[in-house]
């Protein structure tokens, strides 16, 4: 059960103070507060654990300071969307709004190489009216041997070029820790000039001291990718680890699934996903086309098959697209066989922006539908 307190009762007030006493004097039921950080806002949620089948939601709503309380329906907790629950979807970071109904497209580089190359995708991305990206300075990989990222030390000039170029937000991949606190290390070093949302990777869904670490912090929000080896399920309640922590500002990932019935693509594509994990959460999603096709085949009628499953995770309803775009593919360090090249950075982008006016026709068609 969830009771969410109105918007203007503060912690330390006597509401608030008075709702909490009664909560925590239930018998066999813990109490957990959740606080919601809105531009202008905080909402206070608090969350009871236990047998909650036999309390009156009636009394509790009945309460000085109670907005409503929301019966749990789903398994996710936090981030699930229950019945009569009404909570907001969305959430705000440096300036870039992330939500259920929104689109960011997130180009970059799968692995950070040298500044020039950072510098040449930085500005085409400003060109083509972007503000977000990627960047691969931790690099986890199945070979020991293989190249792992340059780490802490590119951070600096990663940072300051992405302020030179109005870049707002960049996803970057942590495996550690340890690596929050180098980015913010660098972020202060440099002048704050970018914000980075954290990402959890494929091989670290399950790294449950991770996600917990991850979720502790307020600072950056998260994209956990859906792990390549587990069912839909199971990574959901990976994403469930870091807002039980405290981090509600989640965005799911799907990245295609590890096996060969995917052939020849690299992975099995799983965008089908998307309105599924819209339902059962409040979580906006993200596709990854480069690691679910993972090659730069096209078909017989001129488009890239990463184009065609991007376009099919946006009709489905996907809220950010991230994807590997490299100034000079062939001297990526990591995974150039499948980057956009800097001509078809603007080509992409507008075929993305043609399947998102679909899906926006098609949510159309479907109120008309449901009102006639």
């Amino acid at each position: 059960m969830i009771v969410i307190l109105q918007p203007d009762i503060q912690k330390g007030t006597a509401e608030y103070q008075s709702v909490y006493d009664y909560l925590a004097g239930l018998n066999n039921i813990q109490v957990r507060i959740h606080e919601e950080h809105g531009t202008q806002q905080v909402l206070t949620e608090f969350y009871l654990v236990g047998d909650t089948s036999q309390l009156s939601k009636e009394e509790i709503s009945s309460l000085p300071g109670v907005e409503r309380v929301v019966r749990i329906s789903e398994e996710y907790r936090i981030l699930g969307r229950h019945k009569d629950d009404h909570r907001p979807t969305s959430f705000e970071y440096n300036g870039v709004h992330f939500g259920q109904d929104t689109l960011n497209i997130f180009a970059g580089l799968c692995a950070v190489d040298n500044p020039e190359h950072v510098e040449l995708m930085m500005q085409a991305l400003q060109e083509n009216g972007q503000t977000c990206t990627r960047m691969g300075a931790y690099k986890p990989r199945t070979n020991p041997y293989s190249f792992q990222g340059h780490g802490k030390d590119c951070l600096p000039f990663v940072f300051e070029l992405a302020g030179k170029y109005g870049i707002k937000v960049i996803a970057m991949e942590i495996t550690h820790e340890d690596h929050i606190d180098e980015i913010n290390a660098a972020l202060e070093q440099t002048g704050n000039p970018t914000g980075i949302m954290l990402q959890i990777g494929t091989r670290n869904t399950q790294n449950f001291e991770l996600l917990k670490e991850v979720g502790r912090q307020r600072k950056f929000p998260v994209l956990l990718k859906r792990g390549f080896g587990i069912t839909l399920e199971e990574s959901l309640n990976a994403a469930e680890y870091l807002a039980s922590e405290g981090n509600t500002k989640v965005i799911f990932g799907l990245r295609g699934m590890k096996t060969n019935m995917g052939d020849p693509h690299r992975n099995f594509v799983d965008f089908a996903h998307v309105p599924v994990i819209k339902r059962l959460t409040r979580m906006p999603v993200c596709i990854d086309p480069s690691h679910s096709v993972g090659t730069r085949q096209a078909g017989p009628d001129g488009l890239l098959d990463v184009m065609h499953v991007t376009a099919q995770g946006v009709v489905a309803g996907a809220n950010m697209i991230l994807v590997d775009f490299h100034p000079v593919p062939n001297k990526a360090l990591v995974d150039g066989p499948q980057a956009l090249t800097m001509d078809e950075l603007p080509y992409f982008i507008e075929d993305v922006m043609i399947a998102r006016e679909a899906y926006v026709k098609r949510t159309e068609l479907a109120k008309r539908f449901q009102q006639s």
